[in-house]
């Protein structure tokens, strides 16, 4: 497993950008500073290039999709936007500050029946204002709790790409897992058809056996054969739909560990407490909830721009002011003072937007419910498939290891010429099956576990470990 580390971008002092001027209001999350991180805690690794000359595990899967993976990114980006937002509804709360300077020359000329006058004037112009709202009845304070959450809804925006990307990478894997799991075994089924047919092949040249014999032999051969064909072709396809989900470049040749049992058999935990975790720790719902808050805020800012607000207000001027001529004399003028504005009527614009804010409050309250039941249900039958997976696991170990005797006894038989080539091929076939029977029921296990896992939006390293046997 390569060393944990994301590097989401170059730090301030990096371009020489003190880190006050980068966050002076210190509204950036520490996610934004430490890098992002699972639920069990581990950072997201963003390691040297993956070496494909070797087996790929799934820990290097993994690393390599959550680094390439453009939603992961565009996310991650969303959370600096959202902070920035945050940091201009803090900013409402400081004073504002303009200052302009100007180099002006007056030139002015007049005439008159006893002569003409030119003059010239040259000088500097300064002109600074100081604004700062001391009073708005809650609309900044409303503008920041809405900003606040939508900065909480893009992290947990972010938790639900990663868990969105490591679910369809391990989804992938696994599926590729299986794959050569059932290519391997009918690889094997195809070897021991050959090995029949030449035994069979030597009792008739023996005049032991009529030909019939050697041509199901044959045709037991070429059937497995076509199976094996069959499984390396979806094999194949399998290996592609991997390579896609790790935001590989089409093509990119990838060979998997020769393990057919990469999986480990664990108590499925109580369904109240993986309903309970869910509805609480899931990032979906994180995002739906955040963004309800946010809404319900919005309807205090938007009835408070209807409301009175008081500013304090300065000003200093020397020499004049803006676009106007320069003083005839050098004079400066500090003004200070109150304003208070008092909106009166605006033909009923508020009233409709504060109607508009409260619906888009109903439709986020919808929204949450429906996203939590969605949710909810998705655990509901995972959790199901998983324990009805858990039940046939051992099942097919039974079925396997009876079919694996049946096998040899069948070849002992047909080789002290107790057996017919039939009995033969039959032991063969129900091999042939329960392998199958097995990587099946292999299969379906990961599945569940996994979507169980991902429904409840705790999926991390963690579980990826005890994947491993």
């Amino acid at each position: 497993m390569a060393t944990l580390l994301w590097v989401m971008a170059l730090p301030a002092t990096a371009v020489g950008i003190p880190d006050i001027l980068q966050d002076p209001l210190g509204v950036q999350p520490d996610r934004l500073k430490t890098g992002a991180v699972l639920p069990d805690g581990s950072l997201i690794a963003s390691s040297a290039p993956v070496d494909l000359s070797q087996p790929l595990q799934l820990g290097s899967a993994i690393d390599v999709a959550l680094c390439s993976n453009p939603q992961i990114r565009s996310a991650w980006a969303a959370i600096k936007v959202q902070s920035g937002v945050l940091g201009e509804a803090h900013a409402a709360y400081l004073p504002t500050m303009n200052v302009s300077m100007s180099r002006l020359a007056n030139r002015s000329s007049s005439s008159s029946p006893s002569g003409s006058y030119d003059s010239c004037q040259t000088g500097n112009q300064l002109y600074g204002t100081l604004t700062w709202k001391l009073l708005d009845f809650g609309g900044r304070s409303a503008n920041n709790t809405a900003a606040s959450q939508l900065l909480v809804a893009a992290l947990a925006a972010h938790e639900a790409s990663l868990q969105k990307t490591m679910t369809g990478v391990i989804q992938a894997y696994f599926d590729a897992m299986t794959a050569q799991s059932s290519f391997l075994a009918r690889k094997k089924m195809a070897d021991i058809a050959g090995r029949i047919l030449a035994a069979t092949k030597r009792r008739e040249d023996r005049g032991m056996v009529p030909l019939s014999d050697t041509l199901q032999a044959s045709t037991a051969l070429a059937k497995a054969q076509l199976n094996e064909a069959r499984a390396q072709g979806d094999f194949n396809k399998s290996l592609s739909l991997l390579v896609q989900a790790m935001g590989l470049a089409p093509g990119t040749p990838v060979r998997l560990p020769e393990t057919l049992e990469l999986y480990r058999v664990d108590d499925v935990r109580d369904l109240n407490s993986l309903l309970r975790q869910a509805e609480e720790k899931h990032p979906e719902i994180g995002v739906a909830r955040a963004k309800l808050a946010a809404d319900k805020a919005k309807i205090t800012a938007v009835r408070s721009e209807g409301l009175p607000s008081l500013d304090a207000t300065g000003s200093l001027s020397s020499n004049g002011y803006p676009n106007q001529g320069l003083s005839s004399v050098n004079q400066s003028v500090i003004t200070a003072g109150v304003m208070l504005n008092l909106p009166i009527f605006d033909g009923f614009a508020r009233t409709y937007k504060i109607r508009g804010a409260q619906a888009q409050v109903e439709q986020s309250e919808a929204q949450l419910q429906d996203v939590t039941n969605q949710i909810l249900t998705e655990v509901v039958k995972a959790h199901a498939d998983a324990l009805t997976s858990l039940g046939t696991l051992k099942a097919t170990e039974r079925l396997m290891e009876a079919a694996t005797q049946s096998l040899h006894s069948s070849l002992r038989r047909y080789n002290r010429h107790v057996a017919d080539i039939l009995e033969l091929l039959n032991s063969q076939s129900a091999l042939a099956d329960a392998e199958q029977e097995r990587i099946h029921a292999v299969a379906e296990w990961r599945s569940a576990r996994l979507r169980l896992v991902a429904a409840s939006g705790i999926l991390g390293r963690a579980d990826l470990l005890r994947e491993r046997p």
